[in-house]
C-alpha cells in the first residue's frame, strides 16, 4: 500500500504540528491542504514539510469548503500513484493512533473501496459530546440511510480510506458537494458504482483546541440535499417518476 493522508486545514495552527507528527507514526505520507489560513497554519505546514520529506503542503487560494479541499488533494494524490487516500481532520477528533485499523481493513483480501471509521458500529464511540448532539448525529445518519439506501451506519463520518480505483471511477471533477454533505455524496457515489463499503469502530473525540467549522447552515444543506435525492430515489423505486 502507498498511503496518502490528506489533512485539510483552516486556522489549525494550534493543532497541525502534533496531528501530523502522530499521523506520520503510521509510516504514511501526509498532504496538508491549507485554505490560506490567516492564523499562520500554512507557514507551520511549510516548516513541517521542510523537516520531513514525506510531508507535503498544498496552498489554496482561500476557504472553499471541506469538499473542495479534499477533491484537490485527492487529484494531487492520484497523480502521484498513491493506492489509498485517507481523510483525516486536523483537530484531533480523528485519532491518528486508530488509523491502523482503517488501513488494515483496507488491505484485507476483499479490498473494500471505502473504509469508514465509524462511531456507530460495536466498539465505536464519541467523547465529550452532549446527548443532544449524539441524538442529532444518530438520527441524521438513520435518515440518510433510509432515504438514500446506503449500507453504512455512519455515513457522515469524515475519517475514511478510499481506494484509488474508486476515486478514478467517480470522476472527481463531477463532484459538486463542498461542505458537510460531501461525505454523504462520496459514499453515495461509491455505492452507486457498485463499490464496497466497510466500517471499523473508532473513537471520535471532540476538539480541545481551536473553533469548530460546522454551523447550522451546513446541517441544513445536508438535510436538504439528502431529502431531494431521497425523494428522487423513492419515487423511482415506487414507479412515481414522470
Amino acid at each position: 500500500m502507498k498511503v496518502l493522508v490528506v489533512i485539510p486545514t483552516y486556522n489549525e495552527a494550534q493543532n497541525i504540528a502534533q496531528i501530523v507528527g502522530r499521523a506520520r507514526r503510521n509510516d504514511v505520507d501526509v498532504l496538508i491542504a491549507d485554505d490560506n489560513s490567516p492564523d499562520g497554519t500554512g507557514k507551520i505546514a511549510d516548516e513541517l514539510a521542510a523537516a520531513d520529506s514525506r510531508v507535503h503542503v498544498m496552498h489554496r487560494a482561500g476557504k472553499e469548503g471541506l469538499g473542495k479541499a479534499y477533491l484537490a488533494a485527492f487529484a494531487w494524490g492520484l497523480e502521484r500513484d498513491y493506492t489509498h487516500l485517507v481523510e483525516m481532520d486536523a483537530d484531533g477528533s480523528h485519532r491518528p493512533e486508530q488509523l491502523g485499523r482503517l488501513l488494515t481493513r483496507a488491505a484485507e483480501p476483499d479490498q473494500p473501496d471505502l473504509v469508514i471509521g465509524s462511531r456507530y458500529v460495536p466498539g465505536g464511540s464519541t467523547v465529550n459530546w452532549p446527548l443532544s448532539r449524539q441524538f442529532l448525529s444518530r438520527a441524521g445518519n438513520l435518515y440518510i440511510r433510509f432515504m438514500l439506501g446506503l449500507p453504512a451506519n455512519d455515513v457522515t463520518a469524515g475519517y475514511r480510506v478510499f481506494r484509488r480505483d474508486i476515486l478514478e471511477a467517480i470522476g472527481l471533477e463531477t463532484v459538486e458537494a463542498s461542505s458537510y454533505f460531501f461525505q454523504t455524496e462520496m459514499a453515495r457515489r461509491v455505492h452507486g458504482l457498485g463499490g464496497s463499503i466497510a466500517e471499523v469502530p473508532v473513537t471520535f473525540v471532540e476538539r480541545e483546541l481551536g473553533d469548530s467549522k460546522l454551523s447550522g447552515a451546513t446541517f441544513t444543506e445536508s438535510f436538504g440535499q439528502t431529502t431531494r435525492l431521497g425523494v428522487e430515489r423513492w419515487g423511482q423505486k415506487l414507479g412515481l417518476g414522470g
